[in-house]
């Protein structure tokens, strides 16, 4: 029993001992490099570290729960805490987290709930839920801010994390507490998780304006292939204007939103452009080799739900003026992240660059301003994102419940004025 004390008491004191070195350590580290760096106190480092060492500390020797306060654990939550201070995008991966995302990446499939989520103003928001998915036919809506996730806050978890609570095996369910601004209702939603296989490309013939209508939902990685086989589709109609639908877009792939515009651009013209704190690390993105439509005017419909490869592809063409974008101001995601695996099988997802259209603009916090401003209220904007799958390139639908898609009208009317003054040259 003594030799056991005797043990425990040794290990305290070589523990406070380190702890003292250390302290010393990093007093006289800051103040020698005080002296040398007077051109930015503010930033000094060694001092704030130091501070940080300190409540470590004291949440060490104080706090209630010693299991809970191990140097791992309060190293992770600080690390944590670091990267969720910087942008609602960078986050730390748990080793199994990690390993779950890398799984993903390498094909293996998960089943889902369909929808496209994004953290705004520090709440966790639906973009979109795919059409017929799982999340859509239990009532979910774009702008719905999910509050819990199997009773668990959002608030408090990272994208990576409310992401992985969604995901889970086929025919398991999963709990969502929802808030919708818009009818003042929070209420629970139980849905059934399923396997995923979206259709992006959906399109139709709008024969009394002799104009084609081809809405994207997603970019991925069939996209322009089947973007191929509508915009085929539709040249052998000999259409004179198109209408690309991105509203309630979410983005997807890169790669995707180069293929999509290079069908609309010269060669080598350049669709967008990534920059980090360096300029020099500047990256260009051109348009490829592709069966093109150069000279037929198009039309972008866009909304606050029109992010990311969404708003890649409506700024690059509007840059060029080779479409017009009509609807309401787009989402504004448009910063890059780069997965930095650690020594402890974790990894931190940090943001290292931007997106800029070809005129420099940047995508990011700012979005993509329309050309023409047509605003409608949230629950006319649900309707609408439900009616242009069921009824893509019709204004009025025949049914009851429908609601005029003023967007997609003045989009028409915009073209034929395009289509008339090209007529009288």
């Amino acid at each position: 029993m003594t030799e056991k004390k005797s043990n425990l008491s040794n290990g305290r004191i070589s523990r406070i001992v380190w702890i003292a070195i250390f302290a010393v350590n990093l007093a006289y580290g800051y103040q020698a490099y005080s002296k040398a760096t007077s051109k930015n106190p503010k930033d000094d480092g060694y001092s704030d570290i130091y501070y940080l060492t300190s409540v470590m500390q004291l949440i060490r020797e104080k706090y209630v729960d010693a299991d809970e306060v191990t140097y791992k654990k309060l190293v992770h939550n600080a690390i944590k805490g670091m990267l969720h201070g910087l942008d609602p995008f960078t986050s730390y991966m748990e080793p199994k987290l990690y390993k779950q995302m890398t799984a993903e990446t390498n094909g293996t499939q998960f089943a889902g709930l369909g929808i496209h989520i994004a953290f705004k103003d520090k709440k966790l928001k639906i973009i979109a839920p795919m059409y017929d998915a799982p999340a859509y036919r239990a009532g979910i809506k774009s702008n719905d801010t999910i509050l819990f996730i199997d009773g668990k806050p959002t608030t408090s978890m990272s994208m990576d994390e409310c992401a992985k609570l969604l995901k889970g095996e086929p025919g398991s369910d999963v709990t969502l507490t929802i808030h919708r601004d818009s009818e003042n209702l929070t209420k629970e939603i139980k849905i059934t998780r399923e396997i995923i296989s979206p259709s992006t490309v959906i399109w139709s013939y709008l024969k009394d304006d002799n104009i084609g209508y081809i809405r994207i939902s997603l970019f991925a990685r069939k996209t322009a292939e089947d973007l191929d086989k509508a915009l085929s589709a539709l040249k052998k109609k000999k259409i004179t204007a198109l209408i690309l639908d991105l509203r309630g877009n979410p983005g997807g792939l890169l790669e995707s939103a180069v293929e999509v515009c290079s069908r609309f651009l010269k060669r080598k013209q350049l669709v967008v452009f990534v920059e980090g704190r360096n300029p020099s690390d500047r990256v260009d993105y051109n348009a490829l080799d592709a069966e093109k439509m150069l000279d037929t005017p198009i039309a972008i419909l866009v909304n606050g739900n029109s992010a990311s490869a969404a708003e890649i592809v409506s700024g690059c063409l509007q840059d060029y003026k080779r479409a017009v974008l009509i609807g309401e101001k787009t989402f504004g995601k448009g910063s890059v992240q780069s997965i930095i695996p650690m020594p402890d099988k974790s990894a931190v997802r940090l943001t290292i660059a931007k997106y800029y259209t070809p005129s420099k603009r940047v995508i990011h916090k700012h979005g993509i301003e329309p050309n023409v401003h047509v605003n409608v209220d949230p629950l006319t904007e649900n309707k609408l994102y439900a009616q242009s799958f069921s009824n893509p390139g019709v204004i009025m639908p025949d049914f009851s419940g429908a609601v005029r898609d003023t967007q997609l009208e003045r989009a028409i009317e915009i073209l034929k004025g395009i289509n008339l003054f090209n007529n009288k040259q």
